[in-house]
């Protein structure tokens, strides 16, 4: 709260950090965290699938529960992000609901505004809209520039904050203590 007593603007994070830092794990930790605590929590997660040692695509999955292919390496295309093809409309019925689902009082957190995810101007305009909203944000973001996201890290009312292997497993614990505070 402000010296007057008022709130001060609800807390807009984005993770930031290279490929298998541990940015999904620092969410779904924070997830657990924020629900023990009797926080709601909305979003969504980016998960890999493997089919033995090999990465072969990803699933999103809300927050609470819904989950489909977002990209795999037998999608065809069109979209494609380096060997996967995305499936956009897959994406957007699981992350758009999850995004418009954030009852009051939740936190929403988005893992991840990446190239694949980021191919759905649906979601990009909800990304958008959501900053507009008095709620907080966590979101996850790749190292590699992108637009939208560079647009987005260089707002005044958004904090970028660095994962590496020696803050990711205290993170949890001090973002959830940061959301769960006065202000947000």
């Amino acid at each position: 709260m402000t010296a007057s007593g008022e709130r001060g603007p609800p807390p807009r994070i984005l993770l930031r950090g290279r490929p298998g830092v541990g940015k999904t794990t620092v969410v779904v930790r924070l997830a657990e965290r924020l629900r023990a605590a009797g926080v709601p929590v909305a979003g969504f997660l980016t998960r890999e699938v493997r089919r033995g040692p090999a990465r072969t695509g990803f699933l999103v999955e809300d927050l609470r529960g819904p989950k489909a292919v977002l990209a795999d390496v037998r999608i065809p295309g069109p979209v494609r992000v380096g060997r996967y093809g995305v499936d956009v409309a897959a994406f957007e019925r699981i992350a758009l609901p999850a995004l418009a689902a954030a009852p009051p009082g939740a936190v929403v957190l988005l893992d991840e505004l990446g190239r694949m995810e980021l191919a759905s101007e649906r979601f990009r305009a909800a990304v958008e809209g959501l900053l507009g909203e008095p709620v907080p944000v966590v979101a996850t973001i790749h190292v590699h520039r992108h637009p939208f996201t560079d647009a987005l890290a260089g707002r005044p009312d958004v904090e970028v904050v660095e994962v590496t292997p020696g803050n990711r497993d205290r993170l949890p614990e001090q973002l959830a203590a940061r959301l769960q505070g006065p202000s947000g």
